[in-house]
């Protein structure tokens, strides 16, 4: 899975590697692996050892997309799935051949929280059409090509399913 810190400009790629059992665990951190060790988890946060030193780990929040937590006495904002936006995007046209589609559908079921254009304007591609909430995270639908909205079949409020009409753009 891939998750960023806050404040930090890289993004980096975590996994579980081997379960070496008793809380125990090989993990690799981008390239390099490190050996992780589950002292106690609970609700309110975990304690652990990461490569023969002791951390807390305190959850302060917590959200699909973004997590807050404080790691010994540091506070962190963990965003998690940064790539989302992108997966969102090339799966509601934005990958394929340009002036190929001109429905623009959800691919994530959601409640639909604003809604930034409207029937007659021209958007470009990668401009946000509306903005999902899905299991608590807040996902951008982004025009898949340059064009003019002739329609806009979703408000503020609706709640659509994957595969459902956003908007049509010609």
């Amino acid at each position: 899975m891939n998750y960023k810190i806050q404040d930090v400009k890289k993004s980096f790629d975590g996994v579980i590697t081997r379960n070496l059992g008793g809380g125990e665990f090989i993990i690799r951190i981008n390239d390099a692996e490190h050996n992780l060790k589950i002292l106690e988890m609970s609700t309110k946060g975990i304690e652990f050892i990461l490569d023969q030193r002791y951390h807390r780990a305190r959850y302060l929040e917590n959200s699909t997309s973004e997590m807050s937590i404080v790691i010994d006495n540091v506070p962190v904002t963990i965003n998690m799935h940064t790539h989302f936006d992108d997966i969102v995007y090339k799966n509601s046209g934005g990958g394929g051949a340009v002036n190929a589609q001109t429905s623009l559908k959800s691919q994530i079921p959601g409640k639909v929280v604003s809604v930034t254009v409207s029937e007659g304007d021209s958007v470009k591609k990668g401009d946000v059409v509306c903005t999902l909430e899905s299991m608590k995270m807040q996902v951008t639908v982004k025009a898949h090509k340059d064009g003019t909205a002739t329609s806009v079949i979703v408000k503020e409020g609706d709640t659509v399913a994957k595969g459902d009409l956003i908007a049509e753009i010609k």
